[in-house]
């Protein structure tokens, strides 16, 4: 097996495909609330 060094990954693309899952999980979030604010406003 290959010798590890602790710390030497390069982990720029895990952090940018993490920051994108947020914004993503966000936005699904925020639209999912204003899916359900308008059906109850529109029932009454």
């Amino acid at each position: 097996m290959a010798e590890h060094k602790h710390g030497s990954m390069d982990t720029k693309v895990q952090q940018k495909t993490f920051e994108g899952f947020l914004r993503l999980s966000a936005w699904g979030a925020a639209i999912s609330i204003g899916v359900l604010i308008f059906m109850a406003l529109a029932n009454a």
